[in-house]
């Protein structure tokens, strides 16, 4: 492969959306197809040879997996708005009902971009009209005041939930309780989360050792201490919460009937938790 200009971390929000597209029957993402281009198919024919062949299948799960939660407890816990952090270029609020509203946080550069090409794509109707509020932030900074007032003023005390994917693996303990402790802060009672999380065994996997050396060659980060991984206990233990489901990407294979077939060392085996507001 022609050597490329190293992928920024905001940049695999791309490789996401493109690993979406390419198995729709199993992610039941019909929009993402919408982010793909070349510099992206480049990096996934490589990432895809070099770490892990399941992996567009690991985040057509992961995007199946949270779509049906939110709909299952929009009925059940009547939620009424859905609050994506790190929302990347992920197209919940387009498979979603339209009554909803969405608030979608991320960098201020990826909700920059995301708001325009939304808008050109809802102007040519490429996209159904959905209730979305973006917002810019970094959680690496000190956000929690204003934020809260942004997210109140639109939320108006509605029954929320609120996803987080694909991020807590770049943020550090303290970012994340931080974080959970401001979720803590929007919800009510009956409220929830979906959580997506890599345990602390896969460090000890052949694909994450692949992933380190395709990442040290292609991206900022380059260490295995750079990258978070959360054991069950971290959501067990959270005071106001309960957790009421978790997956991981073998028991969906099995519920979606994917047939796996990799070993399981070379399987990035991420981890995918539901908790409600308890009190």
């Amino acid at each position: 492969m022609q050597k490329q200009e190293n992928i920024k971390i905001h940049e695999t929000a791309f490789v996401t959306s493109t690993f979406r597209s390419m198995n729709e029957n199993l992610s039941q993402d019909f929009f993402s197809k919408l982010w793909g281009n070349e510099k992206t198919e480049i990096w996934i024919k490589e990432y895809l040879k070099e770490v892990s062949s399941e992996e567009t299948f690991a985040h057509c799960l992961r995007n199946r997996y949270f779509l049906d939660k939110i709909r299952e407890v929009i009925k059940t816990n009547n939620i009424e708005v859905v609050i994506n952090f790190g929302c990347g270029l992920s197209m919940y609020p387009f498979l979603l009902d339209e009554k909803l509203v969405n608030i979608e946080i991320d960098k201020a550069e990826i909700i920059e971009y995301k708001k325009s090409k939304v808008d050109i794509w809802q102007t040519t109707g490429a996209l159904p009209k959905r209730n979305i509020h973006f917002i810019g932030v970094d959680l690496s900074k000190d956000y929690e005041q204003k934020l809260l007032a942004k997210i109140n003023s639109i939320k108006n005390n509605r029954p929320c939930f609120i996803l987080i994917e694909g991020v807590l693996f770049f943020l550090n303990k303290e970012e994340t309780n931080k974080l959970f402790d401001f979720f803590n802060l929007i919800q009510n009672q009956g409220d929830l989360i979906g959580s997506a999380s890599f345990q602390e065994s896969l460090k000890e996997t052949l694909a994450f050792k692949k992933l380190i050396i395709f990442f040290g060659g292609n991206v900022s980060k380059t260490g295995e201490s750079d990258y978070q991984t959360i054991q069950d206990e971290y959501y067990r233990k959270r005071k106001e919460y309960k957790l009421i489901d978790h997956q991981d990407y073998f028991s969906l294979s099995k519920k979606y009937e994917h047939k796996i077939e990799l070993e399981k060392d070379l399987i990035l085996n991420e981890n995918f938790y539901l908790l409600e507001k308890s009190s």
